[in-house]
């Protein structure tokens, strides 16, 4: 029986980009975003299914669950999220609100609902896109950099409470735009 992950925020940058690592590495996909997906399937090999759903809402995560129909999750790549730039003071409610409950409500939801069903079975993997932007002060970026931070420290403080459980990993991608001389696409830490 083949690996299964699910994708968020896979149409197109970062999630697609994990969505190639996870079909080279043998799994079925079911890939998901809140934008329609071009050509979902175009260079994945194996089993691939997308599903448009807004993640910012507890119905949107649970259509995504009910899409995996019972489906053990080897592996989720929790990749969904948005920004907004701007200075605060200028943005609407609606599009700060949207931010912050896509990149923190809707991926603690997610993150509950498939740890759960990884800690009683004793296996799986997790990958959370982070933002280094976490680490630091953003401004015109304050509701973006406000919502890394808390993943950052939240998938942190997940990962010590399931430090016993062996086989399953929490990590956190965190991606820098940076741009070195020696290095001249954005520099990616895993933690």
């Amino acid at each position: 029986m083949a690996k299964f992950a699910i994708i968020t925020g896979a149409s197109t940058g970062i999630g697609r980009e994990l969505a190639k690592l996870a079909a080279e590495d043998g799994y079925d996909m079911l890939l998901v975003a809140d934008t329609p997906f071009v050509d979902p399937s175009a260079g994945l090999p194996g089993n691939v299914e997308t599903l448009e759903t807004d993640l910012s809402t507890f119905e949107g995560v649970d259509r995504l669950l009910d899409a995996a129909a019972g489906r053990e999750i080897d592996l989720l790549c929790a990749n969904a999220g948005h920004g907004l730039g701007g200075g605060f003071l200028d943005q609407d409610v609606a599009e700060w609100r949207h931010v912050i409950d896509t990149n923190v409500t809707g991926t603690v939801y997610l993150l509950q609902k498939v740890l759960k069903r990884m800690s009683a079975r004793g296996e799986g993997k997790v990958l959370v896109t982070g933002s280094i932007a976490g680490w630091m002060p953003g401004s015109f970026q304050a509701v973006y950099n406000g919502t890394k931070a808390f993943i950052d420290n939240f998938t942190a403080a997940i990962r010590n409470e399931l430090k016993e459980q062996k086989n399953i990993t929490i990590t956190t991608l965190e991606r820098s735009e940076e741009h070195t001389s020696e290095l001249q696409s954005p520099m990616y830490l895993v933690c």
